[in-house]
C-alpha cells in the first residue's frame, strides 16, 4: 500500500495511506528512496503557508528527493532500478523570465511539494520524464536527497559573487547555511565568520571550515566584526535574519538573503540598511545547478553526508516536523526513507 506524509495545516501532519493517480505519458513511476525535510517544509508546518502558498487541503510536501525508477526510461537511457534525483521546478519554458534563464523566477511554476502541488513524502510518486537528473552509479540515496538544497546554495554563493579572499560573515548555520560555507570556501572566499544562536550548529559550523563562530551579531560586531564584512549571507528563519545581517555589514557591503522568515516577515531599522547603502539580493530556490551540485558531492568537495543527522521512516514524520521546528540540539538535516532504504532508526 502507498502510504504518504501529509500536512493539513498549521502543526498538523499525519501519514496517511494514498491511492496512487493514474501517471501521464510524459511521466514514470519512481520508488521513492530518500526525501529531506526542508526549511520551507517547515514554514508550511509552522505556519500554514508561506506568502500566497498557503494550504487549503491536505497536501504532500517533499522536493528533495531521490528515487528509483519502476521501468526502463529508453529515451534517457536509463534502467529500472536506477537511482535518479528529479528537478522540482516544472517551469512554463515560455514566460520573459523563463525566457531569460530564470526558470527559478517563473510566475507560472508548478514545483514538487509546494500547495497546491503534492511532493515526494510518499513511497512512490509520478514524475515527469524531462525532470529527471541522471546519477553517477556511484552515488547513494542521501546524497541524490542533498542535491536540491545544495543546489540553492550555488545559487545563492552565485549571487553573492564573493571576490578572491573576501572575509565573509554568514548569518544562519542550519543546512543551508552549512553548504552555503562549504560553496564559499570552494568558491575562493576568504574567512567565513558565523553567526548562529544554537551550539550543536555552531560546532557543525567549525567542522565544516568557519574561521570563528558567534551566538549572537552583537558578539561578531564587538569582538571581530565593529566595521562589518563586505559580503554577508544569511539563511535564517528568523525576522530578524535580515536585520542581523545589514548590522553584519560593511558600508557599501553587498548582503544575499537566502533564508524565509517565519511569519512571512522581515524585522529591521530601515536606517542601518539605508545609511551602508547596501547592495542587496533575494534567492529564490535554485537555478540548472544540478550538474555542478553532483560533481560537488561526487569529488566530495562537499560533504552533505555530514549534515545528515536523523534518517527515519515516513511514520517519523510528525515528530521529526516538531523536533526540527522547535530547534532541538543536535537535529540538522532529517531525511525520511519511505520504502526503507538506508533508514538507520537513529533519533
Amino acid at each position: 500500500m502507498n502510504e504518504a506524509v501529509f500536512v493539513h495545516g498549521s502543526r498538523d501532519v499525519r501519514v496517511a495511506p494514498i491511492n496512487l493517480r493514474e501517471g501521464g505519458p510524459d511521466e514514470t513511476l519512481i520508488d521513492v528512496a530518500a526525501v529531506g525535510i526542508c526549511g520551507s517544509d517547515l514554514h508550511y508546518y509552522k505556519d500554514g503557508g508561506i506568502g500566497s502558498a498557503i494550504i487549503r487541503e491536505p497536501f504532500i510536501p517533499g522536493h528533495e528527493f531521490g528515487g528509483r525508477l519502476c521501468e526502463d526510461v529508453p529515451e534517457l537511457g536509463l534502467r529500472r532500478g536506477a537511482l535518479v534525483a528529479a528537478d522540482p521546478n516544472r517551469s512554463c519554458g515560455r514566460c520573459e523570465w523563463c525566457l531569460q534563464g530564470h526558470r527559478n523566477l517563473c510566475p507560472n511554476v508548478e514545483f514538487f511539494g509546494a500547495p497546491p502541488f503534492d511532493g515526494a513524502m510518499a513511497k512512490q510518486i509520478w514524475i515527469p520524464k524531462s525532470q529527471i537528473v541522471a546519477l553517477p552509479e556511484t552515488m547513494d540515496a542521501l546524497e541524490a536527497a542533498m542535491l536540491e538544497p545544495l543546489g540553492v546554495a550555488i545559487h545563492a554563493v552565485d549571487l553573492a559573487k564573493p571576490r578572491l579572499l573576501e572575509p565573509v560573515a554568514l548569518v544562519g548555520a542550519g543546512p543551508i547555511g552549512l553548504l552555503i560555507l562549504q560553496a564559499l570556501k570552494i568558491a575562493g572566499a576568504g574567512d567565513v565568520h558565523v553567526i548562529e544562536p544554537l551550539a550543536h550548529r555552531r560546532a557543525a559550523a567549525l567542522e565544516l571550515g568557519a574561521k570563528d563562530i558567534f551566538a549572537t551579531v552583537e558578539d561578531f560586531v564587538d569582538k571581530a566584526g565593529k566595521c562589518g564584512r563586505p559580503l554577508v549571507i544569511e539563511a535564517t528563519n528568523s525576522a530578524f535574519g535580515f536585520r542581523d545581517a545589514v548590522l553584519a555589514a560593511r558600508i557599501g557591503g553587498r548582503v544575499v538573503l537566502a533564508g524565509i522568515p517565519d511569519g512571512d516577515v522581515y524585522t529591521l531599522s530601515a536606517s542601518e540598511a539605508r545609511r551602508r547603502g547596501l547592495k542587496i539580493k533575494f534567492v529564490r530556490r535554485m537555478g540548472d545547478d544540478f550538474p555542478r551540485a553532483i560533481d560537488l558531492v561526487s569529488s566530495g568537495r562537499v560533504n552533505v553526508r555530514a549534515l545528515v543527522t536523523h534518517r527515519e521512516s515516513l511514520n517519523a514524520a510528525p515528530d521529526l516536523f516538531e523536533s526540527l521546528a522547535q530547534n532541538r540540539p543536535g537535529y540538522l538535516k532529517a531525511l525520511l526513507y519511505p520504502n526503507g532504504e538506508g533508514c538507520d532508526g537513529s533519533q
